[in-house]
């Protein structure tokens, strides 16, 4: 059953059985899940959801990180599963600690507790590598946009095939505007989930390229130390898209979970 929903949300809805719910990346849009949605589809009820601002789903204001997490608690099946990917993924961790009985299993795609380097944590990127995104993508965002997408598919043993696909995934609906990916950014460069992780409860899958660059494997490995009942699943010569990288044993990880 559906909660009555107060802010709009693109979501696109398929298959039957348990609910599933599928969360983008930044910059991206629920398209993205296409390799392996109509598989998924053959067990779960699947649902795509555009992050605010981001594909078909209008830009909502203020457009923090506790913003979207409201606005998708609201547009949440009960009862369901949540699929994350990158900053995705940080989402469905905060919104299984705040709502732990909606929320029955993560599942962190290429996730991290936090995207940037700091003094006790040597596994995120250098603040000063997403400050230059932030300040290029107003000078000149289609280049600024095409060094993310490669930096996704580093070390990948299909890197051409895989980054045609996020290309094509990313020009396929509307592109989010400036605003929306400065908040994006914003939240990649303060979020901090490390101190509260022990508050979830749920069993956790966490999926994860060996060869990420913008989130580091030994994050994953330290988050699957931390977390109570967490199982993780190293991606071989895979950057930050598994479900790019490898569709069949991404979708036989979940199938599984």
């Amino acid at each position: 059953m559906m909660r009555m929903s107060k802010q709009p949300m693109h979501c696109e809805t398929l298959g039957s059985g348990p609910d599933l719910v599928l969360l983008h990346g930044w910059a991206m849009h629920g398209g993205v899940w296409r390799g392996v949605r109509e598989q998924l589809a053959m067990k779960y009820r699947v649902h795509l959801f555009d992050l605010p601002g981001h594909g078909l789903s209008p830009m909502l204001e203020p457009g923090d990180f506790n913003h979207v997490i409201e606005v998708i608690n609201e547009n949440l099946p009960d009862d369901c599963i949540i699929c994350g990917w990158s900053l995705g993924g940080q989402i469905a961790m905060q919104l299984a600690i705040n709502d732990p009985e909606r929320i029955r299993k993560l599942v962190l795609v290429a996730t991290t507790p936090c995207f940037v380097q700091q003094q006790d944590w040597p596994w995120g990127m250098e603040h000063r590598f997403l400050q230059f995104f932030l300040e290029n993508l107003h000078l000149n965002y289609k280049t600024t946009i095409n060094r993310f997408l490669t930096l996704q598919i580093n070390g990948e043993q299909r890197s051409t095939h895989v980054l045609t696909q996020l290309r094509a995934y990313f020009l396929e609906r509307e592109r989010p505007n400036y605003a929306t990916l400065q908040k994006g950014l914003a939240i990649l460069q303060t979020n901090d989930l490390r101190g509260i992780l022990q508050n979830i409860t749920q069993p956790v899958l966490l999926l994860h390229g060996d060869r990420d660059v913008i989130t580091h494997p030994s994050a994953a490995q330290w988050m699957a130390r931390q977390l109570k009942n967490a199982r993780l699943v190293m991606f071989p010569q895979c950057g930050h898209a598994p479900f790019l990288s490898d569709p069949e044993q991404f979708v036989t990880c979940i199938h599984a979970f």
